[in-house]
């Protein structure tokens, strides 16, 4: 089974085919920002894929569009609700969260809006 590694947190998790990277944080307690729900309709879930890109579909038309919004925008840059695992693989995936994301997920949304 895969697991999932975000590195700014030192957390580690399982993740199944067919999950999404989004879904995993919420569902183990992370508070990954999603302004939008989860439905592609806004960049705040953006994450870095920095190890097990290649487990993921490419992204589409519509999630590229939305992390044109995004900051900090890399290669490895993907939204967290479109990350869904295609297949099972006994492999480690490293996210990484952007450092503006990453004072959302520690201190909280009411904190991170406050520092801006």
């Amino acid at each position: 089974m895969a697991k999932i590694h975000f590195i700014d947190e030192d957390k580690t998790f399982e993740i199944q085919a067919g999950q999404n990277i989004l879904e995993i944080a919420l569902n183990n307690g992370m508070d990954l920002d999603h302004a939008c729900g989860g439905v592609c309709a806004c960049s705040t879930c953006h994450v870095k894929v920095r190890q097990g890109f290649e487990l993921f579909p490419e992204a589409e038309e519509e999630e590229e569009d939305q992390l044109d919004n995004a900051r900090d925008v890399d290669l490895s840059s993907r939204l967290a609700c479109q990350c869904v695992l295609k297949e099972e693989m006994d492999q480690v995936i490293e996210i990484e969260v952007p450092l503006w994301n990453v004072n959302l997920v520690q201190e909280g949304p009411e904190a991170a809006r406050e520092a801006h």
